[in-house]
């Protein structure tokens, strides 16, 4: 019988995590969320060989556009409420609750935790717009934000604020009402590690039903079709860097070679457990990025230390009317950009929430919001202002391919940019080592979570499963580059975004659910 709401606690539920599970093989896993969740996919693997990438890529772009273009209005305003909940929570008295309750311990450090949830998160999508991203608003390559004139140094203010606009605040809320719900369930009161606990309070003990079995395959699709789509087009992103410096052939071979090299080194990760792999590999990842950061930094000195302030007065003055969906000039650039971002941001917000609910352990409410919140968005802003700023210079000077040819092609900008800047082969260098170690990152963190959630909500399912899901999202990646190339990458992210629309929903009532069960704690 589904309890009141009234009464909801820790024993409130006769549920227990992995009651559900099937062990066999070696494996631990819930039935039937692994079941369907595998059959989806494999039946979605053997579509993308028997079909037509570009019909494919057609027919699912065109459920894209018209998702974008009919729910802007739900995407922009669902955005503004996940700022507004958070900031809300910060300065509210469910804000010195403890997740894991009073005595709770932290389980990692904390320059360790912000590492892992900042490299899970979008260090990779850092790498891969921070250049080409302001060049393509500065320049007008799709459309311009506000209707601002390109190439004008309006244009240029107005490139970095809505850079930053769309990596900022906006998207770490989204991830934050995630990751704070299932570390407060989890945690707080004992439920399983999966999506469907928190809408406990709302569902009751259907929760542990059907409700909840097509929440968790959701979750399931979403955060498995995101990471390979970020693996192909990173590995895209990788091959090209590798043939820009060291003249080699950046097509197919390379690139499924780059999948199957991170895939491994992931493999090894998960095996590792978050201890000694994830932990360890974020925190490389961190040093490496600060190297990068620090030497671009120090070379246009002259630029960058002017542009930290400008992107920063950008990104407030532009805040509000970047957020509204309503009497736009330049609607055009919002479906393209912005309500696109949106999309990205919510599909990935099962895998990024719940691996940021992983390592979260012993903060509080308040302090939990606030390094998810501010935190990232201040590296963010100093990274948008280096890289961004830079290659913004460089259009508006005339300097370098940036300056004579603009944007050409995404993956290759930020190796571009660093053609036009001393020590050009030293930078590019570790660029490609960073966006092949984030990728790393984002494969074995999303192993993690995917093996939770088709595990029942455990968190110490047997090391196989981790090591199934490694290699399926390589496997995934790899099968649509080889078959397909672009197209059929670029028709999983479509596929993938499509889910954004119901997952938006389940965002805003996980938002009324989390303030039911806060209430219930406080008392």
């Amino acid at each position: 019988m589904t309890k009141g709401i009234d009464k909801y606690s820790i024993d409130s539920t006769d549920y227990t995590v992995g009651q559900d599970n099937v062990q066999k093989w070696g494996f631990d896993v819930h039935n039937p969320v692994f079941g369907i969740s595998a059959g989806l996919i494999g039946l979605f693997l053997l579509a993308t060989f028997i079909s037509d990438a570009a019909t494919a890529k057609a027919t699912l772009d065109g459920i894209k556009w018209k998702i974008i273009n009919n729910f802007d209005g739900l995407f922009l305003w669902s955005g503004n409420v996940f700022v507004i909940f958070c900031l809300a929570l910060i300065v509210s008295p469910f804000g010195r609750i403890r997740l894991g309750g009073a005595s709770a311990k932290a389980d990692f450090s904390f320059l360790s935790w912000l590492a892992m949830l900042f490299a899970a998160g979008m260090g990779i999508g850092l790498m891969f717009w921070s250049v080409a991203e302001p060049v393509a608003y500065l320049t007008g390559w799709y459309e311009t934000p506000l209707g601002v004139e390109a190439n004008t140094p309006e244009a240029a203010r107005l490139a970095l604020g809505a850079t930053m606009f769309h990596w900022g605040l906006h998207p770490w809320a989204i991830y934050g009402v995630v990751a704070l719900s299932l570390a407060f369930f989890t945690y707080n009161k004992g439920l399983p590690l999966s999506m469907r606990s928190i809408f406990y309070p709302i569902l009751g003990d259907r929760a542990w039903g059907w409700a909840g079995h097509i929440v968790d395959i959701l979750a399931v699709l979403a955060t498995l079709f995101g990471l390979a789509t970020s693996l192909g087009l990173g590995a895209q992103q990788a091959a090209s860097g590798i043939n820009h410096v060291f003249g080699t052939d950046g097509g197919i071979g390379l690139q499924i070679a780059v999948i199957v090299v991170v895939t491994l080194l992931a493999v090894v990760s998960v095996y590792r457990g978050i201890e000694g792999g994830v932990k360890v590999i974020s925190n490389i990842n961190m040093v490496i990025a600060f190297v990068l950061l620090v030497a671009v930094a120090l070379i246009g000195f002259a630029v960058t230390f002017g542009t930290v302030p400008t992107t920063l007065m950008a990104y407030l003055e532009n805040l509000i009317p970047l957020s509204n969906p309503h009497g736009r000039p330049d609607e055009a650039w919002m479906h393209g950009w912005t309500v696109f971002y949106w999309a990205w941001w919510i599909s990935w917000s099962p895998f990024v929430g719940m691996f940021i609910a992983r390592v979260s352990r012993g903060r509080t409410v308040r302090e939990f919001i606030t390094a998810v919140l501010i935190v990232p968005t201040i590296v963010t802003l100093l990274w948008m202002s280096v890289f961004g700023g830079m290659a913004i210079d460089q259009v508006m000077n005339d300097v370098g391919i940036l300056g004579s040819q603009g944007l050409t092609e995404v993956p290759l900008a930020m190796f571009q940019m660093f053609e036009a800047l001393p020590f050009s082969t030293v930078l590019s260098v570790i660029a490609i080592i960073l966006v092949l170690v984030f990728f790393i990152t984002s494969s074995d963190s999303g192993s993690l979570v995917i093996d939770s959630i088709t595990a029942g909500g455990k968190v110490d399912a047997p090391v196989l499963q981790r090591i199934f899901w490694a290699a399926m999202e390589g496997a995934i990646a790899a099968a649509l580059l080889w078959v397909g190339g672009t197209e059929s990458i670029q028709a999983l992210q479509a596929g993938a975004i499509s889910t954004a629309l119901p997952f938006t929903v389940v965002l805003l009532l996980m938002c009324v659910s989390l303030i039911l069960g806060m209430r219930t704690e406080r008392r």
